[in-house]
């Protein structure tokens, strides 16, 4: 049994693909992947599902490459348990949808579905995903094991629902959630079945900046800032009191008065993600020799990093040939999930944090709001005239585990390649 059980919220993009192989990769000792929920980002959730059901395709391609050549092959957790795959949000809740296809192509992998079709699987796996027409008419359960593709399980019920239905079957802190895109389906989910949520172990969250600027404003992280109102909904039930730092919502409604427990959250942000790097050289060492063997795995990977690593070099100064570098924001969060037992990994000294989203602000939309005042805390239920938004009341406010240090940010980029690719 696994050690570690996850679902995977994501919108792949080209570091999310990466944090999946390296989940996939992982022994089923380790962890073992029960859902990937998809949801807008990056890119339109339709190009994030065509991204996943073409990783598996590859993936099944390369087990059999290696097997005919007398090599492992790896991947174990993926051929010990089938992922079921379910479609999301395709909007934010609220916000203007903004995607990051700019950086990561229109289709997300730097336009690799033109640029070698080959390595595209067919259409004909579309239809498994169709919603069901009258969700009321069959049970809210998982998809049967005769529309089991070979290497995941097609749901026709939308993410949120899947969400909750692993919590369901799942005891309780057992399930941990990777929140690696914008948090919409969490958001639905929980606004859904509050109580339900709440079963999950901790959702790990990449998003988010505190101390470093921003990558999409000068304050906003690209997650936070793609649905700022579902984000800080999610983080509102660390609280004690969600009503505190609840944004308003034209979707969704309040929270319960009452629920059982706060949620555990994990925050990843630019601070300790963008301390983990892929270099380019160390990049093209380890892939060249397989490229040169027949690696369908590797000619897929290389094919869209080209891209990523072209351009990098064409936005930022610094990234010119074997020094360009690509952060790793996504798979920081799976290995931090595959390893959370690792003494190395290490909250910040000031967590739990009262971090809060903003989500009407002209210019700090997605921002992650701090109070960096020396004020004293108001311990009891006196409410103070002078504490707007209650920053200072110890029973309102978020309380946001934000993670400082890793077991190694100068080494993880081979790390993960080599988890990968040996």
């Amino acid at each position: 049994m696994a050690k570690n059980k996850i679902i995977i919220d994501t919108d792949p993009g080209i570091d999310d693909i990466l944090a999946m192989l390296l989940a996939f990769a992982a022994s089923p000792e380790e962890v073992e992947v029960a859902l990937i929920s998809l949801t807008f980002g990056n890119i339109e959730v339709q190009s994030c599902l065509r991204n996943v059901v073409s990783m598996l395709h590859i993936l099944e391609r390369e087990m059999e490459w290696r097997k005919k050549h007398g090599r492992p092959e790896g991947f174990d957790t993926l051929r010990a348990h089938k992922p079921v795959i379910a479609v999301g949000a395709q909007q934010p809740l609220d916000d203007q949808k903004m995607l990051a296809d700019y950086f990561h192509g229109k289709d997300g992998l730097g336009g690799i579905h033109f640029s070698h079709p080959h390595l595209t699987p067919g259409e004909s796996w579309e239809h498994l995903f169709d919603p069901i027409a009258d969700p009321e008419v069959l049970p809210n359960v998982g998809p049967s094991p005769s529309e089991s593709h070979q290497s995941f399980i097609p749901s026709k019920l939308p993410a949120a629902d899947e969400i909750l239905r692993v919590l369901k079957e799942n005891e309780e802190n057992t399930v941990t959630i990777v929140a690696v895109g914008p948090l919409t389906n969490l958001a639905l989910a929980a606004a859904q079945d509050p109580e339900t949520f709440l079963r999950v172990k901790e959702v790990v969250v990449m998003g988010g900046t505190i101390d470093k600027p921003g990558n999409v404003t000068p304050v906003g992280e690209f997650n936070s800032y793609a649905d700022a109102v579902a984000a800080a909904r999610v983080f509102a039930l660390t609280s004690p009191n969600p009503q505190s730092t609840l944004p308003p919502s034209k979707r969704l409604p309040a929270y319960p008065a009452k629920l059982s427990k706060t949620l555990t959250l994990k925050l990843f942000p630019l601070d300790i993600t963008s301390q983990h790097d892929l270099i380019r050289g160390d990049f093209d060492r380890t892939i060249t020799p397989l490229l040169q063997s027949g690696s369908p795995l590797a000619e897929w990977v290389d094919a869209f990093m080209a891209h990523v690593f072209q351009t990098l070099e064409r936005l930022h100064p610094g990234h010119e040939g074997a020094k360009a570098s690509l952060t790793l924001h996504d798979p920081v969060c799976v290995w931090y999930a595959m390893t959370a037992d690792d003494p190395r990994w290490k909250p910040t000294v000031t967590s739990p944090e009262d971090i809060r989203i903003e989500t009407v602000g002209q210019w700090t939309r997605g921002m992650c709001v701090v109070d960096r005042r020396n004020r004293h805390k108001v311990e009891d239920d006196v409410e103070s005239h002078s504490d707007h938004g209650l920053w200072l009341s110890s029973r309102a406010g978020n309380r946001i585990i934000r993670m400082g240090s890793s077991p190694g940010g100068e080494t993880f980029g081979m790390l993960l390649m080599k988890k990968i690719f040996e």
